[in-house]
């Protein structure tokens, strides 16, 4: 039986997505993995472009609400932003609830080659943390 993983932000456009994407990847044999967020939008061009840079495509997922997934059980509830942290419902059984924070890239219309460069180091920090625990199977 697969380990149930949901991965929460506020928007679900960019650091829970890309999450997903790292443990869809490559940790699809031990978890079944979903992304949502508090108020969803649409996932960020940019966290598509900078993740195919390193071969992963998240451009067929798409936002999520939260209450999406309410009454359902998941082993582990990951908050990746502190305002999805905050705003996180209950969901029932004994989910274990981490929070790992990773910076907010800049969202703006126009990317400039500063703010690739900021969601690259974004997707890296997330990629090396998911990519661990895709490889050991463990969260911790």
């Amino acid at each position: 039986m697969k380990t149930k993983i949901l991965i929460l932000c506020t928007g679900n456009s960019c650091r829970s997505q890309m999450a997903e994407g790292v443990l869809k990847r490559y940790g699809s044999d031990k978890f079944e993995v979903y992304s949502a967020g508090t108020k969803p939008s649409k996932v960020n061009e940019t966290a598509i472009k900078v993740m195919n840079e390193i071969g992963i495509d998240i451009s067929k997922q798409h936002s999520k609400n939260v209450t999406e997934f309410l009454g359902q059980h998941f082993n582990y509830i990951i908050t990746v932003c502190d305002k999805a942290k905050e705003s996180c419902p209950i969901f029932p059984g004994n989910s274990i609830r981490l929070h790992w924070a990773f910076p907010d890239p800049p969202h703006e219309k126009e990317v400039t080659e500063e703010i690739l460069n900021e969601f690259r180091k974004v997707r890296d920090l997330i990629y090396e943390k998911f990519k661990k625990v895709a490889e050991i199977g463990v969260i911790s």
